[in-house]
């Protein structure tokens, strides 16, 4: 994956569509999960979708730049 990307002249990381990716599939994730009422069953919502979005970030990063 080259280090950065130039869109419309402007170079921007990387890193810029995995994020976006792993952004979109955590808002994903998460409409499934309050959908099926599983947030009852996190002790903080906000952490738990930051944490969330982490792994997933991280597994795309890893999977794609390796």
């Amino acid at each position: 994956m080259p280090r950065e990307i130039a869109i419309w002249g402007v170079l921007v990381p990387g890193l810029l569509p995995v994020f976006l990716g792993s952004l979109l599939l955590m808002v994903l994730v998460d409409l499934l999960i309050g959908r099926y009422g599983l947030h009852r069953y996190v002790w903080h919502p906000p952490l738990f979708r930051l944490a969330l979005f982490a792994c997933l970030f991280g597994a795309a990063a890893l999977l794609l730049l390796h």
